[in-house]
């Protein structure tokens, strides 16, 4: 095998090309400076957009109304109609109520629907207002002893009510009993006519 010859003094690098630092470090920051500038031209171009804090639902979810209820699915249908839990503001159809639960409590209905994910702060005087309130339903609309006492006597009403219904219920299905098992008087010569007379009845 040939050993390469050393015998060829050094590499002639001359014919590569130098690069002036200077130079592209001037492109990079013009480069950086109209990048910025377009980024400012596209912030400001619309206005930003302001969502309303979260509030609670003024409707309830219905979630129990088709339950136990048989429905035709076709794969035309429309999305309203398709089998699951219907969502009309993001116009899209979930599964299960869970997840219906889990699509309309997130991020992107409530975006949907125009409401940040933050809840507004409630002033000092929003907090004393609510306060009162409360005192004033606890004053006017309270449990007392005696609310408590008149529920316990009508519990125990109810109560007794249902257990004297459930009494009548056995004995009339005892009465009920008894009549079928009692079976009308025949008469032996009928019998004996018939022949009857020889399935050892233990009634005479």
């Amino acid at each position: 095998m040939a050993q390469p010859s050393n015998s060829g003094g050094g590499v002639d690098n001359t014919f590569r090309k130098k690069f002036d630092r200077e130079e592209y470090l001037q492109r990079a920051r013009a480069r950086e400076e109209k990048e910025a500038e377009a980024g400012k031209r596209t912030k400001s171009s619309g206005p930003p957009v302001q969502r309303k804090p979260l509030k609670h639902r003024d409707y309830e979810v219905d979630l129990e109304s088709r339950l136990g209820k048989t429905q035709v699915v076709t794969p035309i249908a429309p999305l309203s109609q398709q089998a699951g839990y219907y969502c009309s503001v993001c116009e899209c159809v979930v599964k299960d109520s869970a997840n219906y639960l889990d699509h309309i409590n997130g991020k992107k209905h409530q975006r949907a629907l125009g409401m940040s994910m933050r809840s507004e702060r409630a002033t000092l005087e929003q907090v004393k207002d609510r306060f009162e309130v409360l005192k004033k339903r606890k004053d006017t609309g309270g449990f007392t002893e005696q609310d408590f006492d008149e529920r316990i006597l009508k519990q125990q009403q109810e109560e007794e009510e249902r257990k004297r219904q459930r009494r009548e219920k056995k004995k009339e299905k005892k009465k009920e009993k008894t009549v079928v098992e009692e079976e009308p008087e025949i008469d032996p010569d009928v019998a004996a006519l018939m022949g009857f007379g020889g399935f050892g009845s233990s009634k005479k």
